[in-house]
Formats: C-alpha cells, sequence, structure tokens
C-alpha cells in the first residue's frame, strides 16, 4: 500500500540543483527536516531525486508516491543486554544511558585502556585522508564536509581485531561475520564530519550491489580510543543528544529493523574538536554476512 503526498516543483528543483553541485543528500534531508518536513518524507524526496539523476531518468512530477508501510519507521527492541552491567568475556560492561529512538546504548568497559592505544599505534602509520561515497556516482571521494584521516583493519586482521570483533558479536547477538572490517578515524584540532546516516541509501549503482551482496546496514558502534580536551561529540541533531568523547567509552545505536527499514533519526554528525584530537574506532553491522566489493561468494 501507497500513499501519494504533493512534491512541489520548486523543493524538486531544489534538491535536483544542490545535488548536481555535491551537496550530501543527508544535508538536504537535514534543511527539509528543519523546514518542518517529516523525515520520512524527506528522505524520500531527496531519495527520488538522487535516483533520477543516477540514472538519467526523468525527474518526479508533482506529487510522490510512498509505501505506506515506510512512514513511521517500526522502533524495535535495542539487541544487547538489559540491565545496568553486563559481562563479555572477560570485560564487565556498564551502562551509562540508554536511547530510545534511535535505539541505542552509552557503555563503559567494552574496551581496555591498553586495547584503545593498541588500536591508535596501529592505525597510525595508515592513515589516510577520509572518504566519503558520491550520491550519484556511488564511488569513494574525497569530501570538504568530513576532514578526518581514516584507515580500515581487515576483517579478523590481528589477534586485537578479532577478539573485539567476537566482543561485538556477543554485544550484538549479531553474528561477527556481519560486521564491516573496524574503521579508524582521527580527528583532528577542528576536524569534523556533518550530519549523515549510517545506513546505504539505494540511490547509486554501487549502493544497491553493496546491500544486494550484504545486506543493508543495521547499527554502528563508536568506540572511543582517547579523552578529548574540547568538542567532538557525536551529536544527534533530530533529538538534541550528544555523546562526549571519553577513553574506553562506547555508543552503540541501531537504526534496522526486521521489516527492511531504516530509522532517518539516526541522522548524526561529528562536532568539530576545539582542542587536542579524537580517536575513534567504528563497527559497521550488516544484516547479513558482510562481502566486500569483489569477492566471490561461497
Amino acid at each position: 500500500m501507497s500513499i501519494t503526498v504533493n512534491f512541489a516543483p520548486e523543493v524538486r528543483d531544489w534538491i535536483a540543483h544542490n545535488l548536481r553541485r555535491g551537496v550530501e543528500p543527508q544535508a538536504l534531508i537535514q534543511e527539509l527536516v528543519n523546514r518542518n518536513a517529516k523525515p520520512e518524507l524527506a528522505q524520500a524526496m531527496v531519495g527520488a531525486v538522487a535516483s533520477a539523476l543516477a540514472h538519467g531518468g526523468p525527474m518526479p512530477g508533482d506529487t510522490l508516491e510512498i509505501d505506506a508501510d515506510d512512514a513511521p519507521y517500526r522502533l524495535e527492541p535495542l539487541r544487547v543486554p538489559e540491565g545496568a552491567r553486563f559481562r563479555l568475556g572477560e570485560r564487565e560492561v556498564r551502562v551509562l544511558a540508554r536511547l530510545q529512538r534511535p535505539a541505542g546504548v552509552l557503555m563503559s568497559g567494552l574496551l581496555s585502556t591498553a586495547e584503545c592505544e593498541a588500536l591508535i599505534a596501529l592505525a597510525r602509520p595508515r592513515l589516510r585522508r577520509s572518504t566519503v561515497v558520491d550520491p550519484v556516482t556511488g564511488r569513494d571521494i574525497v569530501a570538504g564536509h568530513r576532514s578526518s584521516d581514516g584507515m580500515f583493519f581487515l576483517p579478523r586482521e590481528t589477534p586485537l581485531i578479532a577478539a573485539l570483533e567476537d566482543r561485538v558479536a556477543k554485544l550484538t547477538g549479531i553474528p561477527a561475520e556481519n560486521g564491516e572490517g573496524l574503521q579508524m578515524l582521527h580527528y583532528s584540532a577542528g576536524a569534523e564530519s556533518t550530519p549523515h546516516v549510517d545506513y546505504l541509501q539505494p540511490g547509486n549503482e554501487a549502493n544497491r550491489e553493496s546491500i544486494a551482496r550484504s545486506g543493508q546496514r543495521v547499527g554502528t558502534l563508536l568506540m572511543y580510543l582517547n579523552d578529548v580536551p574540547g568538542g567532538g561529540e557525536t551529536v544527534f541533531p533530530q533529538i538534541g543528544y550528544a555523546v562526549v568523547p571519553q577513553q574506553g567509552q562506547s555508543f552503540y545505536f541501531e537504526y534496522g529493523n526486521r521489516f527492511g527499514q531504516s530509522d532517518p533519526l539516526s541522522l548524526h554528525a561529528a562536532a568539530p574538536v576545539t582542542a587536542g584530537e579524537k580517536w575513534v574506532a567504528t563497527k559497521w553491522i550488516r544484516s547479513r554476512r558482510f562481502v566486500p566489493r569483489g569477492a566471490a561468494q561461497d
């Protein structure tokens, strides 16, 4: 079942103009939400225009068909254990806060101080300028709105990485093989990333192929590896929530449910670092076994 909504030509043309000049789709979605559009509608409008541009097809008309099942997002219980404390192997994890939507949990104790420092040491010599996926071509590009440096570890690349991946699997109840390679990000003073979502939007061929191979991203684990003297918060602008990065703390949030929906309220950003530096390890989790581009399926 679908519903029909009005799609003002001036809004459609504004979206198309900004996508053509390289504005990130999530920035346009956020602007529409700021103008009182519902998140699901804003996402549908930007997605429809982005898809037309990607395929060279006709632009949407004055109305837009939206699957009624996609609005609103069907919230489900967080997959992590309940309670104020729980054990993951040798680690005791303490819950500091729980978030209803997007479903999330702030924790301490998931990583030890030694593990945080070891990850930084392993990643530092391999850092490169961070890239994002171009919304039209699907290619990885360097973008001004993400000014961090980063690198990826291969799955189970070292004993430490393998141990962390197994720990994350116990935390979420999702098999370790569903996780993408651990991403390391380093933000120097002034570095930031603007509002974005982590789930893949099927507006380009690369994202569609990735979803077909491995399923959609359903959750993100952020592991903060150092104390940041100033700034660097993980900000959720649509709900007024921010996580202050502190060494050894982690924030896990989910945005994919069993109905195949993705939660637009998971929009988040990294605030500029105003003093010192910020190190964070990111684990993206898929709905199925993660198969890297170019790898053959079993």
